[in-house]
Order: C-alpha cells, then sequence, then structure tokens
C-alpha cells in the first residue's frame, strides 16, 4: 500500500532535520525527478505504486539524464536542482529521502532498483550491500 503524502514527508523532514514540510517536499521532489530518470519498466512502475501519487507522477516524468549518474554525479546533479542546497547537505537531503524510498519500497523491490543503478547508491539509501 502506498504510504499517505503526509507520512511520506514528515518522514522525508525528520531525518533530513528540515524546519519546514515545504523543505522537505522540495527535496523529494527533485532526488525523485533524478531517481525516476534512471529506474525503468517495471520496477519503475512498482515503485510509484507505493508512493504518494503526486511523487509517483514525478517518477514516472522525470528529468531527463543522457546516461544514469554515478552517485557522486548524482548528488551534484541533486545540489543544482534544490534551491539553496550545497554539494555537501546535498548528501544529507538524497539520504533523507532516498532512505524513505527505501522503507517505501521494502527490501526485494529495493534490490531490484539497486540492480538498475550503478555501484554504491545501497549507501544513498542507507542500504550498504556486504561487498
Amino acid at each position: 500500500m502506498a504510504l499517505r503524502h503526509e507520512a511520506f514527508l514528515d518522514h522525508v523532514k525528520e531525518r533530513g532535520e528540515y524546519e519546514t514540510v515545504e523543505e522537505a517536499e522540495r527535496a523529494a521532489r527533485v532526488i525523485l525527478g533524478l531517481l525516476g530518470a534512471h529506474l525503468v519498466g517495471e520496477v519503475r512502475a512498482q515503485l510509484a505504486a507505493r508512493l504518494p501519487e503526486e511523487f509517483a507522477l514525478i517518477l514516472l516524468n522525470p528529468l531527463q539524464s543522457a546516461e544514469p549518474l554515478p552517485p557522486e554525479r548524482f548528488l551534484r546533479a541533486a545540489a543544482a536542482w534544490i534551491e539553496g542546497a550545497a554539494e555537501h547537505t546535498a548528501t544529507w537531503d538524497v539520504s533523507a529521502v532516498l532512505s524513505t524510498v527505501a522503507d517505501t519500497a521494502g527490501d526485494d523491490l529495493l534490490g531490484q532498483i539497486l540492480l538498475q543503478l550503478p555501484t554504491g547508491y545501497d549507501l544513498l539509501f542507507g542500504r550498504p550491500r556486504p561487498t
């Protein structure tokens, strides 16, 4: 079942230690837009089905990315898109949103998501993989 919009943002706000829900929402929109560009097919559809509708639509109509970005470039892109963010704060933003996504997705779907992403994203989702 999809997480409610408020519940999703409450998790992001708490994890990102944002002062306002608006800040959490801004980060969530950008990061889900970037993430959506990296996922395809059934995996993206399954994740969208578990997200609040507004965020599902962002995931399904993503910002365009010519190629899958390695984690460090993903962080840089997030910093560029999030108003007022710097590269070091983008790490915080990305992990607040993606760890919430990981909880929402569950382990099986997260495993499939990580297979579509370059190496190193497990850390951004807060789920380090044993090497």
